[in-house]
């Protein structure tokens, strides 16, 4: 049965509904109560990294802009509200003419970040400001997630390319989300058209296993693969005897033969194998890539094998372990009244089990030490010390509800490379650890 016929709706043509009831409910409260257009400032962090990890990585801050713009409540969209009486009719009044006016400042995409860094800083009136919440959570923490598993893994794999081969494994819409976060993490390329067509990411690909049983023999698919997509292709040699598919492949395609790829067994062994068949057999130009099940630690495994490219799918996309960054978006500071020149209080919640929070408007700084190495993560509510003054982080990405700072993926994807270079040589390392620069408050 299509959905279609099951009422369901099949495409989204606005991001209003990624959000949860309470906000809504919170919005019609505030609404009723005047307090609605209070100046207010939320700002996204987490408390601590997940556990092991030695930095984070900020991923969908460009998705979280473009959510931003295409946050309305069109038609069906009140419809649906009214029809489940989720908020009463002034408030549906509101939210029909629903437009962020407000300032976003922000980490820039690619940064590293550290338990309490201010990674994003919303501000205008709460009404506006309590309704992106979820939107913006859920794509943060998705993102930054995914991006910080792909740069584990681009450390460890150092100079050889990584290939996103993720979507299989995921929902069909965080598949191309998480491509672009593994292309910001230090992957190169991605099996996932839907990611290379909307951002760009260089697509690779060849053939399955399916492409070899489909065929009477192997000999007979690799002739069809090399006749369609030249000698400069990839086959793939484990679907039966390894040594003999070598073998086959270089009768055929010669010692242009582009790459070989292997999906199963002792890799390690099975590389160093092959990279001394495909030698003896004249292909000494010909790239070994390996996949199945990798990840940053069976990258690093293969770091003296004779491997020239790796494909990641499944640790890559659930963020090897750690599927979210747990962070979090709270009230910081608010204004006393609704006049705009009312002057900001810092508020905070007061809680048990490390829930706590710091109120107040935040900066943020990075202090590096005499080698111009990341040696602290410095944030503060009141004036920035002289000596921080340049080494600032956040920049301003929305002003007054337009969006400012939209920049191409491959700026973010250097700047992470640079980002993470600037971190201490213990950053790198895969054993667990605590944050490789600690958090001071100022």
């Amino acid at each position: 049965m299509d959905v279609a016929d099951l009422g369901l709706p099949v495409d989204v043509p606005s991001t209003a509904l990624f959000t949860d009831h309470y906000e809504l409910t919170m919005l019609q409260g505030a609404l009723e109560g005047g307090t609605a257009g209070r100046r207010s400032v939320f700002e996204v962090f987490t408390r601590r990294l997940p556990e092991g990890r030695r930095y984070g990585v900020v991923a969908g801050t460009g998705r979280v802009l473009d959510a931003v713009e295409n946050f309305r409540f069109d038609a069906d969209v009140l419809g649906f509200l009214r029809e489940r009486r989720v908020v009463d009719e002034p408030t549906l009044e509101w939210l029909s003419s629903y437009r962020f006016s407000g300032d976003v400042w922000g980490y820039p995409e690619g940064e590293a970040y550290f338990p309490g860094s201010p990674i994003l800083r919303v501000e205008g009136t709460f009404a506006e400001c309590v309704l992106l919440e979820t939107v913006i959570l859920s794509i943060l923490n998705h993102d930054s997630a995914i991006a910080a598993a792909a740069s584990r893994m681009a450390s460890a794999a150092g100079e050889r390319p990584l290939i996103e081969m993720g979507a299989r494994r995921t929902h069909e819409l965080a598949a191309v989300a998480a491509s672009r976060a593994a292309y910001v993490g230090g992957f190169t390329t991605t099996s996932d058209l839907a990611a290379g067509f909307r951002y760009g990411i260089p697509t690779v690909g060849t053939s399955a296993h399916a492409f070899t049983l489909l065929h009477d023999s192997e000999r007979d698919a690799f002739q069809a693969q090399v006749h369609s997509l030249g000698r400069g292709t990839t086959l793939l040699v484990d679907t039966y005897d390894v040594a003999e598919a070598v073998r086959t492949a270089v009768e055929i395609a010669g010692p242009e033969l582009g790459a070989v790829r292997i999906d199963s067994g002792d890799l390690l062994l099975v590389a160093h194998r092959v990279r001394q068949q495909l030698d003896e057999l004249g292909a000494t130009d010909t790239k070994i890539t390996v996949t199945s099940d990798l990840d940053e630690y069976a990258i690093a495994s293969l770091a003296a094998a004779p491997v020239d490219a790796y494909g990641v799918g499944t640790q890559l996309v659930t963020g090897s372990g750690h599927p979210t960054c747990s962070m979090v978006y709270k009230l910081v500071a608010r204004a006393e009244s609704a006049d705009p020149k009312a002057p900001l209080v810092p508020v905070a919640k007061k809680s048990m089990g490390g829930k706590t929070s710091i109120g107040g408007r935040k900066w943020a700084a990075r202090r590096l030490d005499d080698e111009g190495v990341a040696e602290a993560e410095v944030i503060g509510t009141g004036a920035v010390p002289a000596g921080l003054a340049d080494r600032q982080l956040l920049v301003e990405l929305i002003k007054g509800g337009e969006v400012v700072a939209r920049e191409p993926l491959d700026v973010v994807r250097d700047r992470h490379a640079a980002a993470r270079a600037n971190l201490p040589l213990s950053a790198t390392q895969l054993s667990r650890g605590e944050a490789v620069i600690p958090t001071e408050y100022v």
